[in-house]
């Protein structure tokens, strides 16, 4: 009875000790109470050199410095060999893969890439959507976006499925420098309109900095501009694919910036016109320029608060990561064991359910009659 009693004790203190996450999570208590390893993450990316570079890798490799984080991760080329970075090819060789997750997020080579690791445990970290592929159900789902999120709950009802959205980066701030561009615009992406119709008629009368490449430097940029102009609805609709996060509209107005953007897809997550930003191409070309002007006139700083940039920042993004690795790690535990036995939502079953229905109606409409 003694010794049990000091065993009771010895866990109370050890608990007492824990930090309240691990107290009040239960995924997070179960990890602690538990002989939990958390496995290997291997990023799946093309490439990482210049040839590459896009807002996507950016993104990826931002999610990758935050589950360094948590766990041991590694990039994994496909594409293109590297000397710093495994090949996918050499990798799979390597018996007990089982000890591994593989994360895909390239849109139009995950198909391709589900097929070569189905032998593995696989997750997909989902930026755009509307490439046309279905998942299968032993493939969770980490959405950079709720507007992701919720194109995925509806076309892949049996797969787990988590929001985790792109970082934000500490140093994505506003400087206090002086702003000497009056507005700024990426070409690439932005709709005919802006660049052809908008933009001219604006530099006749305001300093307009227009990006037509890659710039090292974007937050600079953002820093020394009034306003950014950002309209990709039109860029998205022609490769029938969303905007997956839209991260530039977020990094402008962490900078400081006046912001003048299209609310498509993941945009409108977090853009929020009349009290974040102002809608662009807005009816009229004439009533753009007359708010953009009056903006510039009556100019001041975007001072939202650094709450509304918190859900983006690393501090709470590696706990929600981290929650969401020991949920993972739990479900591919549970698949090396058990089958899904869960039907899917497939054309097949689609069709079946319509056929279903419309013979209950027939049922009740020959009961109505008798």
């Amino acid at each position: 009875m003694t010794k049990l009693i000091e065993v009771i004790v010895e866990y109370e203190e050890w608990e007492n000790s824990q930090p309240d996450v691990y107290r009040t999570h239960p995924v997070k208590y179960w990890a602690v109470c538990t002989s939990f390893a958390m496995r290997k993450l291997y990023f799946l990316l093309p490439g990482t050199t210049r040839s590459f570079y896009c807002g996507g890798l950016f993104a990826e490799l931002n999610t990758i410095k935050l589950a360094k984080q948590i766990c041991e991760v590694e990039v994994v080329t496909y594409r293109q060999r590297e000397e710093n970075h495994p090949f996918i090819d050499d990798l799979l060789q390597r018996v007990n893969l089982n000890h591994y997750i593989f994360v895909v997020s390239w849109g139009f080579d995950v198909p391709r890439q589900l097929k070569k690791l189905s032998r593995c445990h696989v997750v997909y970290h989902a930026h755009s959507s509307g490439y046309g592929f279905s998942v299968p159900p032993e493939v969770p789902i980490l959405s950079v976006s709720r507007n992701t999120m919720g194109y995925w709950g509806s076309r892949s009802q049996n797969s787990l499925i988590y929001w985790l959205p792109n970082q934000l980066p500490a140093e994505v701030t506003n400087r206090q420098t002086n702003r000497d561009i009056d507005i700024l615009v990426q070409a690439r992406k932005s709709s005919e309109y802006v660049n052809r119709q908008l933009v001219p008629q604006l530099q006749q009368q305001f300093n307009v900095v227009v990006i037509d490449s890659f710039v090292d430097d974007l937050m600079a940029l953002f820093n020394r501009a009034k306003i950014y102009l950002y309209d990709s609805a039109e860029y998205w609709v022609q490769y029938r694919l969303t905007e997956g996060f839209g991260l530039p509209p977020m990094e402008a107005l962490a900078c400081g910036c006046q912001v003048f953007s299209s609310i498509n897809h993941a945009l409108a997550d977090y853009l929020d016109p009349g009290a974040n930003c102002h809608k662009i191409a807005g009816y009229a070309t004439g009533y753009d320029i007359q708010r953009i002007t009056t903006v510039l006139e009556n100019w001041q700083p975007n001072n939202l608060p650094e709450s509304f940039f918190e859900p983006y920042r690393s501090k709470q993004l590696v706990p929600r990561l981290e929650t969401i690795l020991i949920e993972l790690n739990q479900f591919f535990d549970y698949r090396q064991q058990y089958p899904s036995d869960i039907p899917s939502l497939t054309r097949q079953r689609r069709v079946y359910l319509f056929y279903k229905r419309l013979q209950s109606k027939l049922v009740k409409l020959r009961k109505a009659k008798t």
